[in-house]
């Protein structure tokens, strides 16, 4: 499993190690949560993505939810559902 360390520039530096999951092997019949941050045109670039992860790659569906603004978390509640009903997980940025 990979380990990365981020830096939030947005505040006084501190350190965070967040561990990914292994990728699928494949998105076939896998559905997909997308992320929208609010940005323009992330919802549009997102359900691009989307549509292409469908038809070229055989994921079976997917569900577009988004953040209140760009620089807050995650709801609790989307990954509630994500967690429950998406095998994985993307998120997007516009602009």
């Amino acid at each position: 499993m990979e380990k990365f360390t981020i830096f939030d520039p947005t505040t006084e530096v501190k350190e965070q190690t967040i561990d990914f999951v292994p990728r699928p092997p494949s998105l076939r019949n896998l559905r997909i949560g997308l992320v929208e941050n609010t940005k323009f045109n992330s919802d549009t670039l997102l359900l691009k993505i989307a549509a292409i992860l469908e038809t070229a790659y055989g994921a079976k569906d997917h569900i577009l939810r988004g953040k209140r603004t760009s620089g807050s978390p995650v709801d609790q509640d989307v990954i509630k559902e994500f967690t429950s009903q998406c095998d994985v997980a993307v998120a997007g940025i516009g602009d």
